[in-house]
């Protein structure tokens, strides 16, 4: 049995005609907001819809990456839009290899629409999510997992997932699948020798072909591990804390936040409903809830905060389960734990270490003291957090696949599974062949080396318009 031709590189009938110009506002817009805000065109008449809206005085030379000031203006009344400045830069050296022009207007609202608006009138056409990057990749300026981690740097929430976006800008996930790819090719190309010419070649040593196989597959292993570290400073944590009413729940928001969000009273009851804020520890962003007191109540207002707070425990990644370790650890206390799902990471901590009477020792069911108030024992709180979350640390990542590239891997590791077992079995080549072209076709679609006109419209209208 021979094994069907192999599949094509890449070649990606383009989902936008790149015929025409695109344009949007390629800055966060919002009224009294920002100083600047940029309207980016891409396209053949890109610079001839710019030299019709933008008058700049003097003797300035339109010349390629060179900063123009002058005024845009309405073709049709002459008026002046708004004073800006022009950035011309000519295909090929541009981020979509096509002619790319920014005017950089004021901020705000109105002159920036305006600006759009102008440019839209004279031919170009509104860009939709993604279409700058999307044809960067169809013109061989970015692999696709430097395209998508451009999307990741805009959105990044941490320090830390920014400078492991950066890294896959940079082409380290790029260089580390390509590599793996290029060993499986030579495997196949190998096996695939033995199976039209066998008589003709010296023998082909199996185990060692199976070793090189297994190897591949250990280090794809390795990437979607670090993948999931990866995902949780992308995605980040929403941690509910719960306890009973007054024993110090908006105290510890407070001073995990470094901010006066919760209102701190010593009634109990106070808050009534769920109080957020987001925070990074440790490269980490966090969304810690502070829920309301969960007690029997005849307050309907309260009841209704003490749903919302049943309702965060089966929602959040994790559980801080609160309680005051001056009055020991008591039946509510222990009602509390069994509402919190056996999947979701739970951290016991006892509050108001402070107040513990000398050489009184804390009750047994705390994980880790601490004291709300004056920050005793917060970091190790934080590091006992991140380590119940099974994520372990991030600090060394290089480089992280992202929720698309690591089904990918994983559907390569299992192709090399398949023919790891056609090797035990001692199957004939072509046998090992088929899951083997398999792993090759998922690498490849993790770089774009292999992919589909649908998988680039799901990865590209992730992405914000204008980028």
């Amino acid at each position: 049995m021979s094994p069907s031709p192999a599949p094509p590189e890449r070649s990606v009938p383009a989902p936008f005609p790149q015929d025409d110009t695109i344009a949007a506002v390629a800055t966060a817009i919002a009224p009294g907001e920002g100083s600047v805000a940029i309207v980016r065109l891409s396209g053949p008449d890109a610079e001839p819809i710019a030299s019709r809206l933008f008058v700049a005085p003097g003797q300035q030379s339109w010349d390629s990456h060179r900063v123009l000031y002058g005024h845009v203006c309405d073709p049709a009344s002459g008026e002046r839009v708004d004073e800006a400045l022009l950035l011309l830069m000519r295909a090929p050296r541009s981020f979509t290899r096509e002619t790319v022009v920014e005017f950089h207007c004021h901020g705000g609202l109105i002159c920036v629409q305006r600006v759009l608006e102008l440019v839209l009138a004279a031919g170009a056409r509104r860009a939709l999510p993604g279409e700058f990057s999307q044809r960067a990749f169809l013109n061989g300026r970015l692999d696709l997992t430097r395209a998508e981690a451009v999307s990741e740097l805009v959105t990044a929430r941490s320090r830390r997932a920014a400078q492991l976006a950066m890294a896959g800008l940079d082409g380290g996930l790029q260089q580390r699948i390509a590599a793996l790819r290029e060993r499986l090719l030579d495997q196949l190309a190998e096996l695939e020798a033995r199976v039209d010419f066998e008589d003709d070649l010296p023998p082909l040593d199996g185990p060692a072909v199976a070793t090189a196989l297994a190897a591949v597959q250990a280090e794809l292993h390795q990437l979607l591990a670090d993948g999931e570290r990866g995902q949780l400073l992308r995605d980040g944590l929403q941690v509910a804390i719960v306890g009973r009413p007054n024993v110090g729940k908006s105290s510890l928001l407070n001073r995990l936040s470094r901010s006066e969000r919760a209102i701190v009273t010593d009634l109990p009851g106070t808050t009534r409903d769920l109080v957020e804020s987001e925070l990074v520890l440790q490269g980490v962003p966090l969304t810690l809830l502070d829920t309301a007191g969960i007690r029997v109540t005849d307050d309907r207002v309260e009841q209704l905060g003490i749903a919302r707070s049943r309702a965060a425990l089966q929602a959040a990644d994790a559980v801080l389960l609160l309680f005051d370790i001056t009055a020991g650890w008591r039946p509510e206390d222990q009602q509390l734990r069994e509402l919190v799902p056996e999947s979701v990471p739970l951290l016991v901590v006892g509050n108001k270490a402070d107040q513990l009477a000398p050489g009184a020792a804390p009750a047994p069911q705390a994980e880790v003291c601490i004291s709300a108030l004056s920050g005793h024992g917060q970091e190790q709180l934080e590091q006992l957090l991140l380590r119940r979350c099974g994520h372990g640390d991030v600090q060394g990542l290089q480089v992280a696949l992202n929720r698309r590239q690591q089904d990918l891997a994983a559907a390569a590791a299992r192709s090399l599974q398949g023919s790891l077992e056609a090797a035990q079995q001692q199957l004939p080549w072509d046998f090992w062949t088929i899951d083997l072209r398999a792993a090759v076709r998922s690498l490849g679609e993790i770089t774009g080396e292999e992919v589909s006109e649908a998988v680039l419209d799901r990865v590209f209208s992730r992405f914000c318009i204008g980028k």
